[in-house]
């Protein structure tokens, strides 16, 4: 799988452009955003396979518990959005939901780019809301896209 797992899903320079909305989205929060993509869950239930990513990614090792997880299993068609529970605590009820539904729309017209990048955004404000960005925050996760 590897490298390969994403084959015609986005382009070199589409990452690249959702690296930056990470970057973008961290600036004013101390929440951590990664993206992990896969070709499957390889019959795993989805939101599973999604908290096993968040553990081996090490984001439920963030300070405050603000770790957000969008992983999408490609050949599958699915996708979750994870939220740490520091995060989940205190973000509107339909918070989740609502993002899923806004990444879900561009998804369907395949600009997977634009449904990722404002998902990201997205969180990104509801991270700053909550847990806004300090004097002594470092980023303590990589903002590079995952790949299994």
């Amino acid at each position: 799988m590897g490298q390969d797992a994403d084959k015609g899903f986005l382009s070199k320079k589409e990452e690249n452009e959702i690296v930056e909305a990470i970057r973008k989205a961290e600036l004013k929060t101390s929440g951590e955003i990664r993206v992990h993509l896969e070709r499957s869950t390889e019959g795993k239930d989805i939101f599973e396979r999604a908290m096993e990513v968040f553990h081996m990614l090490k984001m439920d090792n963030t300070k405050l518990d603000n770790g957000v997880l969008i992983y999408v299993a490609i050949e599958d068609r699915n996708f979750v959005i994870y939220g740490d529970k520091g995060i989940n605590k205190v973000v509107p009820e339909d918070f989740w939901e609502s993002t899923k539904d806004l990444i879900v729309s561009h998804f369907r017209k395949n600009n997977f780019k634009e449904g990722l990048v404002e998902g990201i955004l997205k969180a990104g404000e509801q991270l700053q809301k909550h847990f806004p960005w300090d004097e002594g925050d470092t980023n303590q996760l990589s903002d590079q896209i995952s790949k299994a």
